[in-house]
């Protein structure tokens, strides 16, 4: 999630679907690799937890791949940096195992964006898993695997922000792999969130699939650390067409799912504040799954070890039914605009 009042400019330039050499990018990131010995460590050293049970995901795998997203070697995932090219090549390894095909010959579509710091390069990582049915039509389901990087020699971890959401995308990749949707579902990775939607506003202007096959985005963003158990789903006051779905969800969630923070209650409005607006803003449907995370919101403390494991597993598993619940060939989802 970005920052309420954000303190960089920017104003994407270029949106490539040309494929990238990953070995040669790797190598050529590796040699501008800050040591992690450089940097205060903020990550406490790993012990042994307590995975929840759950009857349709691996937990275990899911809590495994949030750990290594947000260990201090991936050094905040930062946009344009070296730390973000190795998450980079982690997502593209777990796409590859989780059964999700790339779309052409590559899983990573760059991006360049000319940000206050100048001309930044990175990449979307973009897969499919091809419904049984409605092939040509397409189901997303996104995260922003970028954070805010190392700031006064500390390394910022993004667990909850947004590692918790790029590692769900895995889980629910797998379980779509043997419960095969009715639609296409993209799964996309988006680079970029934390510089201002610079990801998300270079697909939507791009789209690698036919803008009017795109049926609706499931975005998550911070979806890890709740100790209530309330995950929200934003973007139901602005789009009531999506209501009557969502709300069908939340009776049978595992956990206490809440319309709002979207204009419509007397919450902070969440509408602009990831990926998801950059859909809504282009007139695609979309809604966003987040937490209250406001006191660990960019912070050095959104570690691994401060995450409500089994909330994020409870939140996993209600953001599949949400997807199968608007993959199904009745759900009513408004048309692109």
């Amino acid at each position: 999630m970005p920052n309420m009042s954000p303190f960089w400019a920017w104003s994407p330039i270029i949106a490539s679907r040309r494929s990238v050499n990953t070995v040669a990018l790797m190598m050529a990131v590796v040699a501008c690799l800050v040591p992690v010995s450089a940097l205060r460590q903020t990550t406490r050293a790993p012990g042994p937890i307590d995975v929840p049970r759950s009857r349709i995901i691996d937990a275990a795998v899911l809590l495994d791949d949030l750990r290594i997203l947000s260990a201090d070697d991936m050094q905040g995932r930062k946009f344009g940096t070296a730390g973000g090219a190795k998450a980079r090549a982690f997502v593209v390894s777990r796409f590859k195992a989780a059964g999700v095909a790339p779309l052409a010959d590559s899983y990573e579509f760059p991006i360049v964006a000319r940000l206050a710091a100048g001309e930044t390069r990175g990449a979307n990582v973009i897969g499919v898993i091809r419904g049984t049915a409605d092939a040509d039509r397409y189901l997303i389901l996104s995260a922003h695997y970028d954070h805010v990087g190392v700031r006064g020699g500390e390394i910022y971890n993004g667990a909850d922000d947004n590692a918790s959401g790029t590692a769900a995308l895995f889980s629910i990749a797998q379980y779509l792999s043997t419960h095969r949707p009715h639609s296409s579902v993209l799964v996309v990775a988006f680079d970029g969130e934390e510089a201002g939607l610079v990801g998300s506003r270079a697909f939507v202007r791009d789209p690698p699939v036919d803008r009017k096959a795109i049926r609706l985005d499931l975005n998550m963003d911070m979806v890890g650390r709740d100790p209530n158990d309330i995950l929200y789903v934003t973007g139901t006051a602005r789009q009531p067409d999506l209501r009557t779905v969502v709300a069908r969800v939340a009776a049978r969630a595992p956990l206490h799912l809440r319309l709002g923070h979207d204009g419509g209650d007397s919450g902070e409005d969440w509408t602009k504040d990831s990926d998801h607006y950059a859909f809504i803003e282009a007139g695609l449907p979309a809604l966003y799954f987040g937490v209250e995370d406001y006191a660990q919101l960019h912070r050095p403390t959104d570690d691994f070890e401060t995450m409500t494991y089994g909330f994020y597993v409870k939140a996993v598993e209600t953001v599949i039914a949400a997807l199968e619940a608007f993959d199904a060939p009745d759900a009513t989802v408004p048309h692109p605009r």
